[in-house]
């Protein structure tokens, strides 16, 4: 059987995992010279750590300011199952600054020459690129692998709930769209705990220390 099988290539995704070097990335955010939508959409990604495509095609008719739910359709996500995520005050103000730009049709970042279409799949990636940070560096991708690893270096959260965080584990299609499932309350807490500390890393404050087995 030797050779029969095949070992499928894992893709890693770069992504600054120093403390200190996420403080420097979002610092850098902060100063995009761009478009402004593309700076909301970078500065959006790591609060919310969507997959890149979950991000720039997300719509309107998702985001719910009232419940602070940003509601994902089956459709657009990797296993095909809704995904709710709970958006913190910080991804609250970032949404309504968007919205205040009062661009027209349903998406939240639309291409610059049509509003009939998402901004495509390198616009982030090039807008890191002109930040200064290299493909071996960071990638719009890389922002799950952020809150993934310092979320678990915490050891202040379940890591059933970090893990319905990134919509790995949803298998409850029915809980997912109505956001009730298990972990949600924790999940509801731990998104805003993480907005609070992405903000002290930007302004060079608190930095974590691993908590394993706590």
């Amino acid at each position: 059987m030797r050779g029969a099988l095949t070992t499928p290539k894992v893709k890693h995704h770069a992504a600054l995992l120093d403390p200190v070097k996420v403080g420097e990335l979002l610092r850098a955010i902060d100063g995009y010279g761009g478009k402004i939508e593309t700076r909301i959409a970078l500065q959006l990604a790591p609060h919310v750590y969507l997959r890149s495509g979950e991000l720039r095609n997300g719509e309107w008719c998702e985001i719910d300011f009232e419940a602070k739910v940003w509601r994902v359709p089956g459709e657009r996500t990797k296993i095909r199952v809704p995904h709710a995520v709970p958006l913190s005050t910080q991804a609250i103000t970032l949404l309504k600054g968007l919205k205040a730009l009062d661009n027209p049709g349903t998406f939240l970042f639309p291409a610059n020459k049509t509003f009939l279409k998402p901004i495509c799949e390198n616009t982030l990636n090039i807008a890191l690129r002109r930040l200064g940070f290299t493909n071996e560096e960071m990638t719009s991708h890389g922002f799950r692998s952020i809150a993934s690893t310092l979320l678990n270096e915490s050891g202040l959260w379940h890591p059933d709930a970090i893990e319905r965080s990134l919509a790995h584990r949803e298998r409850d299609s029915v809980g997912a769209a109505y956001h009730r499932g298990p972990h949600w309350d924790e999940r509801v807490r731990m998104a805003q705990w993480w907005s609070d500390y992405l903000c002290k890393l930007r302004d060079g404050a608190e930095i974590i220390r691993p908590m394993f087995g706590t």
